[in-house]
């Protein structure tokens, strides 16, 4: 699903007047029409003003418009419109209290690229600013109560980005539990099964005593839980959109 064919952006409206538009065919901002069935003339001016924003927004690749007049239950909605803009991240710390423990990487996945910023090398704030810079839309796993606000504490950040956090995604779903379960649940295979958060831990602090390949599986670590999330994100927005749209509607987007 695009942005296009989303109506539940618009003030007022909701997944019950959505869902009546789609299955009188009207599944594109194309198709829609001040007299649609069933609208009202107020509802028709907020969606016919939701469209017109929405349009400004998408010249200008504005994720913010749509993130800020979505539900955020239904920011996964984004995703397929900006996926380019989407960048994935995923933090690994000395352990869960951000006042009392550090941060030791970062990973990025962006367009196909994955970077690991190491904690005494280039985990920096500038560069953490330089890796974001680019990033319309952050998608994190349990980030929105973890990753950002320990980063944003440890290094004065201010991570106000449009977010996908696909813990509470997943679980519109029925998808529960960490990372690794949804993975197995969906069929998502890891090099590396048998490492998890205090596995992490510990590396880093074998890392700290000199021990050869610490980092380094460390790292690995790291990447495979943030690309990973791509391929997650893929399949449950991919079941999402089959829960949303009524079975009568078909969102093909007009040429």
């Amino acid at each position: 699903m695009r942005v296009e064919n989303s109506f539940l952006g618009a003030e007022g409206i909701g997944e019950t007047i959505e869902r009546r538009l789609w299955t009188q065919g009207v599944t594109h901002w194309t198709e829609f029409d001040h007299d649609c069935e069933g609208v009202g003339p107020t509802r028709a001016d907020r969606i016919e003003s939701f469209i017109e924003g929405g349009r400004r927004a998408l010249d200008d690749d504005n994720v913010s418009y749509f993130a800020q007049s979505f539900p955020t239950g239904s920011r996964w909605r984004l995703y397929e419109t900006f996926r380019e803009q989407a960048c994935f991240f995923d933090i690994e710390t000395t352990g869960l209290d951000k006042r009392s423990n550090v941060v030791t990487t970062v990973s990025v996945h962006q367009n196909g690229q994955t970077q690991t910023l190491v904690r005494g090398d280039d985990l920096t704030r500038d560069d953490l600013l330089g890796v974001f810079e680019d990033a319309g839309l952050v998608v994190t796993f349990n980030g929105a109560r973890f990753d950002i606000p320990f980063l944003e504490y440890a290094f004065d950040l201010d991570l106000d980005l449009p977010h996908i956090d696909l813990m509470p995604t997943c679980r519109k779903v029925g998808l529960s539990g960490g990372l690794s379960e949804i993975e197995r649940e969906l069929g998502i295979g890891r090099e590396l099964p048998d490492v998890d958060g205090r596995e992490a831990v510990r590396l880093w602090h074998e890392h700290e005593r000199g021990a050869d390949g610490a980092l380094e599986r460390l790292i690995e670590y790291n990447q495979e839980d943030t690309e990973n999330m791509v391929p997650v994100l893929e399949q449950v927005v991919e079941e999402l959109d089959r829960e949303v749209v009524p079975d009568e509607a078909s969102l093909v987007s007009p040429e």
